[in-house]
């Protein structure tokens, strides 16, 4: 019995495990051994490992996939030293960091008595330390392409670290390529570096939503459910403007780079007046160069609160965690906004696609036009206007 990709169900991780193995020039040494269930080794772990491969044919429920890579996971050799030493990758950027604090948590969980340390960019390494999942966050500088020194200094730290096993949730060339700095003696592996130990083996993660393509990736290395992102508990106060007051955060900016993503900031003035209207206090959160984008709210809607660069990512999680609601752009704070368990009415043009970047969240409404000056301002301030008189009836609902 020679098992195939047409064995499993589309769009399942045992389809795209194996579809990718069917292609690859170096298959992974799992599927080597997955092909033929009935040539497994006698041992529990193998016995294991073929009635799992055998449950998950024809089976379409993720668990029973799961549990294969469970099995797979049962026939390496026990861990030279406890604890072991488990190294995460998460870099950039600010929205796509907080996509991955579902696969942190569940590395966590299942590395409960493991060194964890984080490698990540200095913008967001203050709020790494404050989320409680990792024993040690080191910062990488990273280095240009002709900066041979920092390399070096890199490659020092990393190999410092002695790590059992690294996942690379970035997933880009550059990450990728710090498999190639642990030479010789590369750790276990998972992400998408050449030969490494556990790939994401899918001919179509690109096209993946970036919460699945990263469940998907830690499943295939043994690790399963991973939770959506959640923000914990800050020990932060409230700025003394707010109060016990009611209000809605406003998110008016985007990356400089993509100027395209921003709907304008005189119409979002008039929502933050229609939200003073109807008793809620907006208030205009962002980095220090979006302040331009408060004083034109502020403008038109005086009673508007502007922290625009007064919160660092911790204090703006504590703050969306106690908002009514978030209305803004496809942005970083966004995803912060849902991963805090605020309602959500987040803003698409043409320059990305919800189904692959959208926030997930308790509730995520999504507006969107190819070009965001075609979005009415009525359409905005009716989606959130009627959120905030009928959260119960959202509950629970994501919306495209």
């Amino acid at each position: 019995m020679t098992l195939t990709a047409e064995d499993f169900p589309s769009g399942t991780p045992l389809a795209h495990f194996f579809a990718w193995n069917e292609r690859a020039s170096r298959p992974d040494r799992r599927y080597k051994l997955a092909r033929d269930p009935n040539r497994l080794p006698a041992s529990p772990a193998g016995r294991g490992l073929t009635e799992r491969l055998h449950a998950a044919i024809g089976n379409p429920d993720s668990a029973a996939h799961a549990a294969v890579f469970g099995a797979f996971e049962a026939l390496d050799p026990p861990p030279r030293r406890l604890p072991r030493r488990i190294l995460v990758i998460r870099l950039s950027a600010f929205g796509d960091f907080i996509q991955s604090l579902g696969p942190m948590a569940a590395i966590r969980q299942h590395h409960h008595g493991d060194r964890i340390t984080l490698l990540t960019t200095r913008p967001l390494a203050g709020f790494a330390q404050e989320l409680g999942l990792f024993d040690e966050v080191v910062v990488d500088e990273r280095p240009g392409p002709f900066a041979l020194h920092r390399w070096l200094a890199l490659r020092r730290r990393l190999r410092q670290g002695r790590f059992d096993r690294v996942y690379d949730l970035q997933t880009a060339t550059r990450s990728a390529l710090y498999a190639w700095l642990l030479r010789p003696g590369t750790p276990q592996w998972s992400g998408i570096a050449t030969g490494c130990s556990h790939p994401h083996a899918n001919l179509e993660r690109d096209s993946q939503h970036t919460i699945d393509r990263q469940a998907e990736q830690l499943l295939m290395a043994g690790i399963y459910p991973t939770p959506p992102p959640a923000l914990p508990r800050f020990d932060r106060a409230l700025p003394a403007a707010l109060g016990n007051r009611e209000f809605v955060l406003i998110v008016p900016g985007s990356s400089p780079r993509h100027l395209a993503k921003r709907w304008p900031a005189a119409r979002f003035a008039l929502l933050a007046r229609a939200l003073d209207a109807a008793g809620y206090v907006p208030v205009v959160v962002g980095s220090a160069p979006e302040a331009p984008l408060a004083a034109t709210i502020r403008e038109l809607c005086p009673g508007a609160v502007d922290l625009v660069g007064r919160t660092d990512i911790a204090l703006l999680g504590v703050i969306a965690q106690r908002a009514r609601l978030t209305v803004g752009n496809d942005t970083g704070v966004c995803h912060l906004a849902a991963a805090a368990g605020c309602p959500l009415v987040v803003l698409f043009s043409r320059e990305s696609d919800p189904a692959r970047v959208a926030p997930r969240g308790r509730l995520v409404q999504i507006l969107g036009a190819p070009d965001l000056d075609d979005l009415a301002t009525e359409t905005v301030i009716a989606a959130a206007l009627d959120i905030l008189a009928n959260p119960r009836s959202h509950c629970g609902r994501e919306v495209g």
